[in-house]
């Protein structure tokens, strides 16, 4: 082999070691010059190149075995070192992402700012929620990717209400109660084996920033349905959850109109959101309108 050639030296005649000059030693010293080239063949990449090592006085045959002996292991034992330290990252970072999901949460997607000028309220909603138009409300935008997730603006008819503040609503628990009896009568269903299950959260009222007093409602709802409703026996009809939501109202009153904003999340999803969409709750705002 080429690499045999150049590292067999000439001739070893020139050692000074007196125990070298039997055959025996000859043998042992022939030996250890295989085993050697067997040990280079081994070596990473990364080791000095052979011509810079033969620049250096040949030195005796046994103290040269011990050097490639060390060189073999110290070039060996980097790569386990490296190898072990990777394995023992990877599971330390495995085991925090499943029992400690919090850390690696994703921060908040940021907001947008919605101004209504001519109605007279704004919002500030996610900014990778999308515009629904059509929908029935005054302005209506939704998750993307959660569809059951959303929110509008609801407000009464100028012509038929003449509110001067939320307060006209009653106490808010009273206005609690109005805002889960409009739930449920639009959420009303003709379809045979379906129950509604609603409670009230929380009721709270704050003033904000611009002076104006609002009204917070929380409700929660839930939605049954038989597995099989044209069943006779009872037994088959087997009610299944459909769908179980949390809806926030936030109630305001200016123009003689009664503002109404609606967040709809499911409450899986709610309890990942819940900052973000008090955000929300907390940014709207009812202004007066020019003319």
């Amino acid at each position: 082999m080429a690499s045999h050639n150049l590292i067999q030296p000439k001739t070893l005649s020139f050692c000074c070691c007196p125990l070298l000059s039997s055959p025996t030693a000859t043998a042992t010293h022939a030996s250890y010059r295989k085993m050697a080239i067997i040990l280079d063949s081994l070596l990473p990449l990364s080791r000095p190149t052979l011509p810079a090592r033969l620049s250096t006085p040949f030195p005796p045959p046994a103290s040269r075995l011990c050097t490639r002996r060390n060189q073999s292991f110290q070039a060996f034992s980097i790569p386990r070192r490296n190898a072990m330290a990777l394995i023992l990252s990877t599971y330390i970072f495995s085991e925090v992402g499943l029992h400690d999901n919090i850390a690696f949460a994703e921060p908040s997607v940021g907001f947008r700012e919605y101004i209504d000028t001519f109605d007279g309220y704004s919002l500030k909603y996610p900014q990778n929620w999308i515009q629904v138009r059509g929908a029935g409300a005054d302005i209506f935008f939704r998750d993307p990717y959660v569809l059951d997730e959303n929110l509008s603006v609801e407000l009464s008819s100028p012509s038929s209400s003449r509110y001067k503040t939320v307060e006209d609503l009653g106490p808010p628990e009273e206005a609690g109660k109005k805002v889960l009896k409009q739930y449920l009568t639009e959420f009303m269903s003709t379809r045979l084996g379906v129950r509604r299950e609603s409670n009230i959260l929380s009721t709270s009222s704050r003033v904000a920033d611009d002076g104006k007093l609002y009204y917070q409602v929380e409700v929660n709802i839930k939605s049954y349905a038989n597995t099989n409703e044209l069943a006779v026996m009872p037994q088959d009809r087997v009610p299944r959850l459909e769908w179980n939501r949390r809806y926030l109202s936030v109630l305001g009153v200016e123009n003689n109109r009664l503002y109404e904003l609606r967040l709809q999340t499911p409450e899986s999803v709610f309890v990942e959101e819940e900052n973000d969409l008090r955000q929300v709750m907390d940014s709207f705002r009812v202004n007066k309108v020019a003319g």
